[in-house]
Formats: C-alpha cells, sequence, structure tokens
C-alpha cells in the first residue's frame, strides 16, 4: 500500500468515525442512566416514609405498597417511559416552529394558577384529580427551552441588535414574574440559569452576559433591601436570613438544614442501612425529606459511599448530554441539548448545597429521585428532548435551522473523506 493510499485510507477511518458520532440514533446509553436513578428514587422515597409501625424485617416491596408516596412515585417511574417516547418520536421540525405556542399555553396555565389558587404563601400547584396536583412552573422550564432556542438558533450571532435583547429579555422576564408571583423563587432561578448557559453556548456577547448579570444582582440586592426596610416577613427573606446564622433560627427556619446536617452526618461511610428503627428518616427529624431533602435520607441510609454515588450518576448522565450536544450539528438542537443541560445541572447543584447547608432553602427538587409527578415528568419530557435531536440531527453539516419535514433526517452533503480524496 502507497502512502498516498495509507493517507486516504487513514482518512476514510477518521471521516466514518465522525460521521457515527454525529449519526442520528437513540441514544440508549442516556436513557439506561436516568431510570436507573429513578428506579433508585423509588427506593429512596419509601426509606424517606418508613413510618414507626412498619415491620423492619418485611421485604422492600411490602414497605413500597406501604408507603402512599412511594406507590405514587412508581406510578410516576410508569408513566416516564410514555413521556420519553412521545417527546422523543414527536415531529422535530414542529417543536422548532411551534416553541411559541407551547411557551403561550404554558403561560397561560401559569396565570390560571396564580389567579385560582387559593393558598397562602407559595401559589405553584394546580389541582387535578383524585388528590393529584401539578405545577406548572415545572412545565414552564421546557417551554422556555425550546423557545430560547429557536429564537437564539436564528443567526450565528443572535442579540446583537437592541430589538434582539428585548425581545429575549421580555421571553424570559414575563413569566418569570408570574413564576415570582406564585412564590416558586427556585423556578425562577432555574429558569434564568438555563437562560444564561444556552445565551453563552449560543455565542451571545460575553459583555452583554456580564453587564445582564450585574443588573440582575443589583435588581436581587434591592428587591431583598426594600423588603428588610419595609419589615415584611415573606418566608424567602426568612429563608436567607436562616442561612446566613442557622443558630438564631435552629427552631424554625433553620431547623430543616440543621436536622438534614445531622441525618447526612450520622450515615457515616456506608450508612445506617434502610428501614432501621430509630433512624432520623423514621422519626421525621427531617420535615418532607421525601421531596427536597431526599438527600438527607441518601446520606443517613448509605453513607458517604451512596452520596457519591449518586453525583457520580448525575456528573454521567451530564458528561453524556455534552457529548450528545457537542456532536449534534444544527444550532437548534444544541441549544435544545445546552438548556436541558443547565436545567439538571442547577437542579442537582442548588438541591445538594442546600440540604448541606452550602446554599438557602429553594424548594428545588432533586432530579429523579425526589418525590412528585410533575418533576418527574418534566425530568423524563427533559431526556425526551434530547433523544428527539439525537434521533433528527444531521450528520455532516452545521445548519443555522435543524431539519425540516421535507427533509428531517439528512442535510444533503458530500461526505467529508470524499471531499478530502477529491483534494487528494
Amino acid at each position: 500500500m502507497t502512502e498516498q493510499q495509507t493517507q486516504e485510507h487513514r482518512t476514510q477511518s477518521d471521516s466514518n468515525i465522525i460521521l457515527r458520532r454525529h449519526r442520528a440514533h437513540t441514544d440508549i446509553t442516556l436513557i439506561v442512566l436516568a431510570f436507573m436513578l429513578a428506579a433508585f428514587g423509588v427506593v429512596a422515597v419509601t426509606v424517606a416514609t418508613y413510618s414507626t409501625g412498619s415491620d423492619p424485617e418485611a421485604s422492600l416491596l411490602s414497605h413500597v405498597v406501604e408507603s402512599s408516596y412511594a406507590m405514587r412515585q412508581c406510578l410516576f417511574l410508569l408513566i416516564a417511559p410514555l413521556v420519553v417516547g412521545v417527546i422523543a418520536v414527536f415531529p422535530y421540525d414542529t417543536l422548532r416552529r411551534r416553541s411559541g405556542l407551547i411557551y403561550i399555553a404554558t403561560f397561560i396555565l401559569l396565570a390560571v394558577v396564580t389567579v385560582f389558587n387559593r393558598a397562602q404563601g407559595v401559589k405553584a400547584w394546580l389541582d387535578v384529580i383524585w388528590g393529584y396536583t401539578i405545577q406548572p412552573s415545572e412545565f414552564a422550564k421546557l417551554a422556555m427551552i425550546l423557545v430560547l432556542a429557536n429564537h437564539l438558533s436564528r443567526s450565528d450571532h443572535p442579540m446583537a441588535t437592541g430589538r434582539e435583547k428585548v425581545q429575549i429579555i421580555l421571553l424570559v422576564l414575563i413569566p418569570g414574574g408570574v413564576i415570582l408571583l406564585e412564590g416558586e423563587t427556585g423556578s425562577l432561578l432555574v429558569i434564568v440559569f438555563l437562560t444564561a448557559v444556552m445565551m453563552y453556548f449560543a455565542n451571545v456577547d460575553m459583555k452583554f452576559l456580564l453587564i445582564l448579570a450585574a443588573v440582575a444582582l443589583l435588581l436581587l440586592l434591592a428587591v431583598y433591601g426594600i423588603m428588610i426596610a419595609s419589615g415584611s416577613d415573606d418566608y424567602r427573606l426568612a429563608r436567607i436570613a436562616s442561612f446566613i446564622d442557622p443558630e438564631m433560627y435552629s427552631s424554625t427556619d433553620a431547623y430543616q438544614i440543621l436536622q438534614s446536617q445531622k441525618a447526612i452526618g450520622s450515615g457515616g461511610l456506608w450508612g445506617n442501612g434502610m428501614f432501621v428503627d430509630g433512624s432520623l428518616a423514621q422519626l421525621n427529624y427531617v420535615p418532607a425529606d421525601w421531596t427536597d431533602f431526599i438527600y438527607a435520607t441518601i446520606g443517613e441510609t448509605w453513607g458517604f459511599a451512596g452520596c457519591v454515588a449518586v453525583l457520580i450518576m448525575y456528573v454521567l448522565i451530564l458528561l453524556r448530554m455534552v457529548w450528545l450536544a457537542f456532536n449534534t450539528k444544527d444550532r437548534f438542537g444544541r441549544l435544545v441539548i445546552c438548556g436541558v443541560i443547565g436545567m439538571f445541572l442547577f437542579h442537582v447543584l442548588e438541591n445538594i448545597a442546600m440540604t448541606i447547608g452550602l446554599m438557602p432553602i429553594t424548594g428545588i427538587p432533586l432530579p429523579f429521585l425526589s418525590y412528585g409527578g410533575s418533576n418527574m415528568v418534566t425530568n423524563m419530557a427533559g431526556i425526551g428532548l434530547v433523544e428527539n435531536v439525537t434521533r433528527n440531527r444531521s450528520l455532516s453539516a452545521a445548519v443555522p435551522a435543524p431539519q425540516t419535514m421535507y427533509n428531517p433526517y439528512r442535510v444533503s452533503v458530500q461526505p467529508v473523506y470524499r471531499m478530502s480524496r477529491h483534494r487528494g
């Protein structure tokens, strides 16, 4: 084999590897990782809701059946494959073209909850049927990902004009203001974070991003300053105060954080085991530990090893999505994946940080593990969006917008190795 033939063979092999990375496919690895975490979440919820009247020697299945929360979480897990499947096979081009309608429908749902919910404090849930509720602010995260990906993917340098800047900012502020009125500060922070991530990877001017960050910080400080000056008793202000000085609020607003730290610390290296009589989980020392503070139960039950194992699973999921985004050519699809990454990343970092006392309580659930139907559906729908992108992405060319219904899977471009061979 001559040197030229060897070079051609090497070029063709490299090109084939590149094409395989960019091929349209269903990413089984990501699905398996997500469902492994979700299945473990059912076990964690079961342990967190273990009561003093239960038999510690009973089987895991018996404990699951005894817990109404665990049974509901099982139901949410059974629905999850349907959610992933429907979102994954949904027409790709329709997601882009109809993202505005999805955004409007979600905003209407947010407004309905805000107007008709009679609850005091947080007004984030809407009664559905048989005691089940939905949380529209969870679904708003996905709507924001789609509508922002659609707008930011239209050019190589989005938000270059004043009109574009105002348009994108209003897209975030309008539903964000409604979510804030509901008392859902955590969901608003998630949307702000994923927006920043998407803007960064959409190649928005870095100076403008820094200005936005500075303005947002100043507004936040101004709002809390006004609340303090007016003597407000808002629970969000109390949470920040308890975070700054937890000992002063040890019996009130800081109680949950302090008990969470005790639960995690009591687990040691390998944990105290499941369904242990006298455990903090059994005695409900950590309030509502099956929801936002599920990580405390994991720390007490499976110890430092269990906490690290959960973190490794999240890292694997995030890295897998980063890899898929890196190998996605069209900007809309890549930004969708980046938005989902931003959503998961903030949820994981904020939830774990607040359970160990490094961040104030914000009511943000831990993806796939915390109890909640809206949370589970949103997380699985996020996985479905990533799968939708990987199933329909281009193989060989960067394009400003995704494929259309007339060309759903390929952009007809001469393969790289043929072009290289022609040059030779």
